[in-house]
């Protein structure tokens, strides 16, 4: 995770300091799917190649994900193509794709109340703490936490963990995903083509998230915080 460090002035009682601040770096990658360019997209610019596999898997662009290149902040993708891309503009300010329909997610899992905390604690993470800047998404799968990511985008980091499922072959219909950010539709729509049944946030749902989340059979669990949370 990038890191920088800034002087800035401090004002603390009427008093005026420089001090070194920790800010977090962003930057603009070009996603190509099979050589073919479909997207610029701002993130943190860490675990890029699997930012690049779980944006097409969570837009519905591919599956099957054969192969990932970086150069020059770059992503190519390689994959079997499900359909075209048409951009939208999310409530982010992300670039996503439109979509007429939502996918119906088809998975049996079951988790116990007693575990939605647990899932939610592991959103900690020490790039937050260091620059209060960074969401995060954390990916379990059978009670055990798989992957977790914190990117500048709440949207880059469910791609970012679907892409490391997708690249290592897990089972995402086995998967239960906990995120930091607030629950739109777009976030529902990227959680429902990558099959992941049950979300948990610690912020809250639009009404368009709640909409979709009923339209994909997606179990969606807001405010999971201090001892309460709202299915």
């Amino acid at each position: 995770m990038n890191i920088n460090k800034y002087l800035v002035l401090k004002v603390e009682n009427n008093k005026v300091f420089e001090v070194g601040e920790a800010v977090c770096s962003e930057e603009i990658f070009s996603l190509y799917l099979n050589d073919k360019f479909i997207v610029n997209l701002i993130a943190s610019p860490d675990r890029v190649e699997e930012f690049g596999a779980g944006y097409v898997v969570c837009e519905g662009l591919a599956n099957n994900i054969r192969g990932v290149k970086f150069s020059n902040n770059k992503i190519y993708i390689y994959a079997k193509e499900t359909r075209e891309f048409h951009p939208e503009l999310r409530s982010s300010g992300c670039i996503g794709t439109q979509a007429a329909e939502i996918k119906k997610v088809n998975s049996d899992i079951k988790i116990d109340a007693r575990d939605i905390h647990e899932f939610a604690g592991a959103l900690e993470s020490e790039p937050w703490r260091k620059t209060g800047c960074f969401h995060c998404s954390a990916l379990f799968c059978n009670k055990e936490l798989i992957t977790k990511s914190c990117d500048i985008g709440r949207h880059n980091t469910i791609d970012k963990v679907v892409g490391y499922a997708a690249l290592n072959n897990i089972d995402l219909t086995r998967c239960v995903i906990a995120c930091t950010g607030r629950q739109p539709r777009g976030m529902i729509f990227k959680i429902a083509n990558a099959g992941i049944l049950v979300v948990i946030s610690r912020a809250a749902p639009t009404n368009r998230g709640i909409l979709a989340a009923k339209e994909a059979g997606i179990a969606l669990i807001c405010f999971a915080r201090g001892n309460k949370f709202y299915p």
